[in-house]
């Protein structure tokens, strides 16, 4: 400080004014500090806006989801499953079907006959029209259809039920 004084005192400033310059420039430090904090906090909060809207599930307000459970023969539920690993999945993403996850229940006897899936579609229209075309392939015709007309059927019955997400649901 006294460095400052005698500066301030060859450049012709007096001593009461001199000592303000200190005081001024400390100002300007807690100033720029209190600027750059507040500039790292608003930086921070839009980026977490960001990311936080990049990590929800978006989706066309149209898109439905397709629970579809699978009533299987008695102790058919293992070659169902290699049905779906190995034919049907496969099937789907040919033709545009996305998946979200497959299921076999804990408990008996659900656990003995029954397999659970759910696809996404963009649309209930193109749902029909996916649908349509997985019958149509000839894959299906010749791996599935016909397996299922014969005695060595796995399936007994098909449940399918169109859901549409809530408003508040993680998925959409």
């Amino acid at each position: 400080m006294s460095y400052i004084l005698s500066v301030a005192t060859v450049a012709g400033v007096d001593r009461r004014s001199a000592r303000l310059i200190p005081s001024l420039a400390m100002r300007l430090n807690r100033f720029r500090t209190f600027g750059i904090a507040v500039l790292a906090f608003a930086a921070g909060s839009l980026l977490t806006v960001r990311l936080y809207r990049t990590a929800q599930v978006r989706a066309d307000a149209k898109r439905v989801f397709e629970l579809r459970v699978y009533h299987a023969v008695p102790g058919k539920v293992p070659a169902l499953s290699a049905r779906f690993r190995d034919t049907a999945s496969k099937l789907f993403d040919k033709h545009g079907m996305q998946v979200v996850g497959y299921w076999i229940p804990e408990d008996a006897p659900a656990s003995d006959n029954t397999f659970i899936y759910i696809l996404a579609h963009p649309s209930r229209d193109q749902a029909t029209k996916n649908w349509e075309a997985v019958r149509a392939d000839p894959d299906f015709q010749e791996k599935i259809y016909k397996q299922e007309q014969s005695p060595a059927k796995l399936v007994e019955k098909v449940d399918s039920t169109y859901m549409d997400p809530t408003d508040f649901s993680a998925l959409k």
